[in-house]
């Protein structure tokens, strides 16, 4: 096997061009059997083999930079870099991760996991190489679905108007993470669509077959290729070259004599440039290409079927629930509505948008915009649910704030995969929320313990004339604690009644609670255990009252302690100035640290966010 040999682009340079579709069939099987028992993002991966290798096999790197946009499609990457070796351990605890990491290898230049940010980076770096008089090459590969993110679109503009050394790939496969919407995605399709393009087409196909039979074959040929250049010259090359960018493309992305050959046509050239290639997603393996959306972020599953692997674990999880239960409320509601930011399948709103097309609203990449587009919606007498990723709605802090916010408009916002992530790792780990939407006015922040508190804390939202923020983690519940109470605003939910100590925990840290409590009870420690419910506002009267009857207290959160809700309970204590009360308080969460990825339930009990470690904590504040 040519893979074998391989450690480094500069074996990789070793092989002949000839051979190379030989090490591209090779890194593909490799790339399926390991992501079939590890989950991670396959379709993409698969989809950009071929490009990889002839990026490593033109450029000098780690000299010459490459930057991956998102970084999810860089498997191919790793292998050909020096992780061969360990790719199996890909997404695992202790192991490499699934994206970029600056502190993985040299041949990642940033630890990337975002969208959108490749283009403003290596404009950075060429300006840094030119002030420094160095002549290394800067290449930024950015999917068509990144160009929804206005991000990009900036960088674009700023790199033109400089007119620095770069090569920005664009790379088309149709497809984003669900499959590419808007009027840009739109345009870079209409290659082989536009009705001039295809009389043209076919007329000259015609002419050639019935005028000249006799050199036919050749003549076709010819206007092949002449055909591959006026597809340049349409669409989109027009809107780069306008752009202060030399357009080259479209190629197929999967000709890698094509791909070398350009490349390194191209690479000697000091303008900026764009080579747009097509490749197709999940190339190689039937069950991605059929559904690549299925494969982007595939869990492990069965080679020969692309069938899932039985998931051992019991219980529904929460984007499920919070599914089923939009979909059961918009029937009653005609004013809800429902946004992503290429997400529906992640985040659960798939089934809305086939339920509810005429209000289902994919806006792409960009989650500023979804955010603002809320608003709008909202003061247009809708009621607006925005399903993102906690991690992704970093990307919109300033619009939560001034459109959101400021306005006091009743958007609902669901904070899917909140807490920890598990294999995406640092880009991805949902940890930072609490800290960031805490400190703004108006907003309702709010954590379900379990799946039917979440059914209950959306309708208990939808309801609320105010911006609502529900943060729940990818997990399933296996078991569920009764609600005793109805969802009131500023309430908390007393569960356990105790006279040594109180538990106060929010969201999935109230189950382990509630059985850390159970155990310690047995250890004749009887503690109080409240669900707490409202990170904002907090339940000022329940609180109070812990700290009149409890001197020992704990506050366990499934987020950063550096300005969480443990954080808001000091804030609370410190305010009541109780006299001649001695109180010991712990709080329990997550260090304001980058997590690195690994199975949840490993990274919950590494950071004592689980049965034993709430134990462990109880028993500190009694010695």
């Amino acid at each position: 096997m040519l893979l074998e040999n391989i450690n480094s682009p500069q074996d990789l340079k070793k092989i002949p061009l000839e051979k190379l579709p030989i090490l591209a069939k090779e890194i593909r099987e490799k790339i399926v059997q390991t992501v079939s028992k590890t989950g991670g993002h396959l379709a993409s991966s698969l989809g950009a083999v071929e490009l990889t290798i002839a990026l490593h096999y033109c450029f000098n790197t780690p000299q010459d930079t490459i930057i991956w946009d998102v970084g999810h499609q860089t498997y191919a990457h790793k292998i050909l870099t020096g992780r061969n070796k360990d790719f199996d351990t890909i997404r695992q605890f202790g192991g490499i991760s699934g994206f970029p990491s600056k502190d993985e290898s040299v041949y990642d230049t940033f630890t990337t996991g975002h969208s959108s940010t490749a283009i403003s980076l290596a404009l950075g770096l060429a300006v840094g190489r030119d002030l420094a008089k160095r002549e290394e090459k800067i290449v930024a590969v950015v999917g068509d679905g990144s160009l929804t993110g206005g991000l990009c679109f900036e960088a674009l503009n700023n790199t033109g108007h400089l007119k620095k050394d770069i090569i920005v790939i664009l790379n088309s496969n149709e497809m984003s993470i669900s499959p590419s919407v808007g009027s840009l995605t739109t345009y870079l399709n209409k290659i082989i669509s536009q009705p001039i393009y295809n009389r043209f087409r076919e007329a000259l196909q015609n002419f050639i077959k019935t005028r000249i039979p006799k050199v036919g074959s050749r003549m076709l040929k010819i206007a092949s290729k002449f055909e591959e250049v006026l597809k340049g010259l349409i669409i989109p090359g027009i809107f780069f070259e306008e752009l202060g960018f030399r357009y080259f493309g479209p190629l197929d992305g999967h000709n890698l004599e094509l791909l070398v050959t350009t490349l390194k046509n191209i690479s000697s050239l000091k303008e900026p440039r764009v080579l747009h290639v097509i490749t197709k997603k999940g190339k190689g393996y039937k069950p991605a290409e059929e559904r690549p959306v299925i494969f982007h972020s595939a869990p492990a599953f069965d080679v020969a079927t692309g069938a899932p692997k039985k998931d051992e674990t019991l219980g529904v999880s929460f984007t499920s629930s919070f599914s089923d239960k939009l979909i059961q409320l918009a029937k009653k509601n005609e004013k809800i509505v429902a946004i992503t930011a290429a997400m529906p399948e992640g985040t659960g709103l798939d089934k809305f948008r086939d339920n509810f097309p005429e209000r289902f609203f994919d806006v792409g990449i960009a989650e500023a915009h979804a955010v603002c587009f809320a608003a709008g919606l909202a003061k247009a007498g809708f009621k607006p649910i925005v399903a993102i990723y906690s991690t992704f709605l970093q990307r919109a802090y300033d619009q939560i704030i001034e459109e959101v916010s400021l306005q006091d408009l009743p958007v609902v916002f669901a904070l899917d995969r909140a807490g920890i992530v598990g294999g995406d790792g640092v880009s991805h780990q949902g940890i930072f929320d609490i800290s960031y939407l805490k400190n703004i006015p108006n907003l309702v922040v709010i954590c379900p313990k379990d799946t039917d508190e979440l059914q209950a804390m959306l309708e208990f939202a939808i309801n609320l004339d105010k911006p609502v923020f529900i943060r729940y983690p990818k997990d399933k519940i296996c078991a569920s604690l009764a609600t005793k109470s109805e969802i009131k605003l500023g309430k908390a939910e007393i569960l356990k009644e105790g006279t040594d100590a109180a538990i106060l925990a929010l969201g999935t840290m109230t189950w382990p609670s509630f059985m850390a409590a159970d155990e310690l009870q047995k250890e004749k420690i009887s503690c109080k255990v409240i669900n707490m419910r409202f990170v904002k506002p907090l339940d000022a009267a329940t609180l109070k009252d812990v700290f009149l009857k409890f001197n020992k207290i704990l506050t366990i959160e499934e987020g950063v302690l550096e300005g969480g809700f443990g954080s808001n309970i000091l804030d609370y204590l410190n305010n009541l100035q109780l006299k001649n009360k001695q109180i010991r308080i712990k709080t329990i969460g997550l260090p304001s640290e980058f997590i690195v990825h690994g199975e949840r339930n490993l990274l919950l009990s590494k950071y004592g966010l689980d049965k034993t470690g709430i134990i462990k904590a109880i028993k500190e504040l009694f010695k």
